[in-house]
């Protein structure tokens, strides 16, 4: 685990999801699948779709106003918005701009990063050394995906996983740090088993498929996961007095329920420990920890002072995991 300085604590949630659900049995009457053949592979039900005119800006900008009616005053002094998203409604202006300026922050800076599905805790990562190191005092993280934009719902393989939604977290400065731990990695040399084509249409000199739309080799994303993820919790709970037993709720991002069993399974926390947002959301790319967080807090499963390890994973090959004290 990298020892990380900490001087931020979460301060504020909020998340969203289309009102548009399309259920395994909708997906049925588009292509050759059915609710048991699904549910079996991936423990996925249902997803929300954005509206045609509904694009990431716009969910982000949900989930920031639902942060507000839970904590009126969270976005008093925030200085810094960044936004985690692949799904951009522009490639500029940019995502973070779009909520800046609905949100009328104005001596606020903006960035947008693309982590994919490790986008939240690669801007928990950001926004905690932001903070720490006195660049800023309040941070706004807004992530937020519209999948459903890139999937070709004529592939079987992908159009039964994604869903579109947002979360949007404060980071702000705190004399006792929530941030006790950091992980984070990449493995360039996997690009080609998830991506979607843009300017390039090549990746080391190979033709892409898809036409811009995701695609994906579920086998090879899973078995580097299920190797991935593991072993970087384990880096992260080191340091902890009693190791994975200190841990109360391992959120990782919710790809596929399957997936998460077997990770739970690896790390020896299990999945009575472990919170998802896959069964009715789909995988919502960056959305899926703070959803998975927020539904879990309405149930009043997590409570103030519990440990969080949220671990995010995906394309790139990007993996990113964060301790933290909710």
């Amino acid at each position: 685990m990298n020892p990380i300085l900490s001087n931020s604590r979460i301060a504020a949630l909020g998340t969203y999801v289309p009102e548009r659900r399309l259920t395994n049995d909708d997906l049925e009457a588009m292509v050759d699948t059915n609710d048991e053949w699904i549910v079996q592979r991936t423990g996925i039900r249902e997803r929300r779709i954005a509206a045609d005119d509904e694009f990431t800006s716009h969910l982000c900008i949900k989930a920031v106003e639902d942060l507000l009616r839970r904590y009126p005053n969270a976005l008093d002094g925030v200085d810094l918005v960044l936004a985690a998203t692949t799904t951009p409604d522009y490639p500029f202006p940019t995502v973070s701009c779009i909520v800046q300026d609905a949100f009328k922050l104005q001596n606020a800076g903006t960035l947008d990063l693309s982590a994919a599905c490790a986008g939240f805790t690669y801007a928990l990562h950001l926004a905690n050394g932001m903070v720490t190191a006195g660049l800023h005092r309040k941070v706004l993280i807004v992530a937020g995906e519209c999948m459903s934009k890139t999937i070709d719902y004529t592939d079987r393989s992908t159009c039964i996983l994604f869903g579109d939604g947002a979360g949007a977290a404060v980071i702000e400065y705190a004399e006792q740090g929530a941030f006790l731990g950091s992980h984070m990695g990449s493995d360039g040399s996997g690009g080609q088993h998830v991506y979607r084509s843009g300017m390039a249409d090549t990746l080391k000199g190979q033709k892409l498929d898809g036409n811009g739309k995701v695609v994906q080799n579920g086998r090879e994303v899973y078995k580097w996961a299920v190797r991935t993820v593991p072993e970087g919790v384990q880096r992260l709970s080191e340091s902890l007095p009693s190791g994975i037993e200190d841990i109360n709720w391992f959120i990782p991002h919710s790809a596929n329920l399957k997936m998460i069993d077997s990770i739970a399974e690896k790390t020896g926390i299990g999945s009575e420990r472990t919170l998802t947002s896959a069964e009715f959301y789909g995988n919502t790319s960056a959305a899926s920890i703070p959803l998975a967080l927020q539904l879990a807090i309405d149930e009043g499963k997590v409570k103030r002072g519990d440990l969080l390890l949220m671990y995010g994973f995906g394309a790139g090959l990007t993996h990113s995991g964060v301790l933290v004290r909710w």
